[in-house]
This record gives C-alpha cells, sequence and structure tokens, in this order.
C-alpha cells in the first residue's frame, strides 16, 4: 500500500535515498531534498503553523504519493507522466548540473502534481478554503533556499563563486520562480474543479505535456551562452553521487 502519513513518506524516501545511493544513481538528488522539504512540512504541522494540520498532512501524503508512484513505475519500465519521465531520464545524462536536476524535480512536482493533489484533498466548494495552507508551503520553501544554496556550494565550486557575487539576485530569482509555479498549481487546482470529468484527462494530457517541455527546455537551454555557462559549472562539479546525496541529506 502506498504512505498513508507523513512517516510513512519519510520512511519509503528514506529507503529510495539508500538505495540511490548504493546505486551512486542521481535520481537521488531530487529525493533527498523532497524528504528536507517533507520534514520540514511536519515540523510546521506540529509547531500549528497551518490552519488545519490534519487536511496539510492528507495533502502532503497526497503530494508524495504522486512523486512515489511515478518513481517506481519509471523504475519498474512502466507508464508515468511524461513531465516525470524526462524528469527521471535527464538524471541518466551526465551533463545537467545538481541545480538543474533539482530543478526538474520541483518543476514536474510542483506545475503537474501539486495542483492534482490540492483539489483531490479538497473537491469542489471546499477548495477555497484550503488556499491559506497551500500558500504557507511558499515559506516553508523560502526558508530552505539558503540550505541548499550552501549544500550545493560543497560540491560546485563555481556555483559558490556565482553565489557570492550574486546571491541576493538569485535569491530574488528563486523566490520569484517557487511562488509563480504555486500560483500556477492553484490554477491546475481550479481548472480542474472546474472541468467536466469527461473533459479532464485531455486537459490533464495537455498540462503534462507543456510542464514535460518545460522541463526539457530546463536540462537542455536553448540559449547557447546558458548552455555553455552550465556546462563550465559542470566540469568543475563533484561527480561522487553518494557523497552529493550525503550533502543534500544534511539537517
Amino acid at each position: 500500500m502506498p504512505p498513508q502519513t507523513i512517516n510513512e513518506v519519510l520512511t519509503e524516501l528514506d529507503q529510495i535515498i539508500l538505495q540511490t545511493r548504493n546505486e551512486q544513481s542521481r535520481l537521488g538528488f531530487f529525493a533527498t531534498l523532497y524528504r528536507n522539504v517533507t520534514l520540514k512540512v511536519k515540523e510546521g504541522i506540529a509547531a500549528g503553523f497551518f490552519e488545519d494540520g490534519a487536511r496539510m498532512e492528507k495533502l502532503d501524503v497526497t503530494f508524495a504519493n504522486r512523486y512515489l508512484s511515478a518513481f517506481h513505475a519509471f523504475r519498474s519500465g512502466q507508464n508515468a507522466s511524461k513531465c516525470w519521465v524526462v524528469a527521471f531520464q535527464t538524471a541518466n545524462n551526465w551533463w545537467p548540473i545538481i541545480l538543474q536536476q533539482l530543478l526538474i524535480g520541483m518543476n514536474a512536482h510542483i506545475n503537474f502534481d501539486l495542483g492534482v493533489a490540492a483539489q483531490a484533498v479538497a473537491p469542489g466548494n471546499a477548495l477555497p478554503s484550503l488556499e491559506h495552507d497551500f500558500n504557507q508551503i511558499n515559506n516553508i520553501l523560502g526558508s530552505m533556499i539558503n540550505k541548499v544554496r550552501s549544500d550545493i556550494e560543497e560540491v560546485s565550486p563555481w556555483i559558490k563563486l556565482l553565489d557570492r557575487y550574486a546571491s541576493q539576485s538569485e535569491d530574488r530569482l528563486v523566490n520569484f520562480s517557487l511562488g509563480k509555479a504555486r500560483q500556477s498549481a492553484w490554477l491546475v487546482a481550479n481548472m480542474i474543479n472546474s472541468t467536466p470529468t469527461n473533459k479532464l484527462g485531455r486537459e490533464l494530457e495537455i498540462l503534462d505535456d507543456g510542464v514535460a517541455k518545460l522541463g526539457s527546455l530546463i536540462a537542455n537551454p536553448r540559449e547557447w551562452l546558458i548552455s555553455l555557462g552550465l556546462r563550465v559549472i559542470r566540469m568543475r562539479e563533484s561527480n561522487d553521487v553518494p557523497h552529493i546525496i550525503d550533502v543534500l541529506s544534511q539537517t
């Protein structure tokens, strides 16, 4: 059975992290980041950060199960959402830097999965009451930016140099991007809520296609200067996958 509680989600994420670490698979990068986010949500629920803690746990578990289901489907050769296939396949490519790997996973999970999970937890007239707690996640993600950046700096010297001279601009860009992704996810939840059942499948296919294309652009930017810069960064990044996972796992 899929996880039913946040603790069960954390346990399964631990298993994925251990498995990917042993296999030296870059799939472990996003799993590790996601475990840290899930732990923060758990702490937020315990601290009364959300209006409805029980509902937030249900949302967190529903949300996580979409990633876990996609991960296991991909690993077993079964069908998964196109946006997740892009993210998982990118992990087999040497060139994308660590930050790209994380962003591609976040793209699939936030821009596609989150809206679906939110509407499933609060369907119909209940959806508007979820918006406050839904937006609180932005604050949790924002609070983690400095940690993720410092972790990546440990294994990516050029990212560290870039952060030294443009950290504030980078923070604003990341916060802006996450905010836009969350806004998009809320629009997706409302779209699902207002779409007739017989048309919903097609709408989700269109959304999946769009998110997959965005993931592909993150993995392979069209601008040659950006692509060149990313390759320069990658040449000095650590190739020690277990060590990178250990660094990202620091809490």
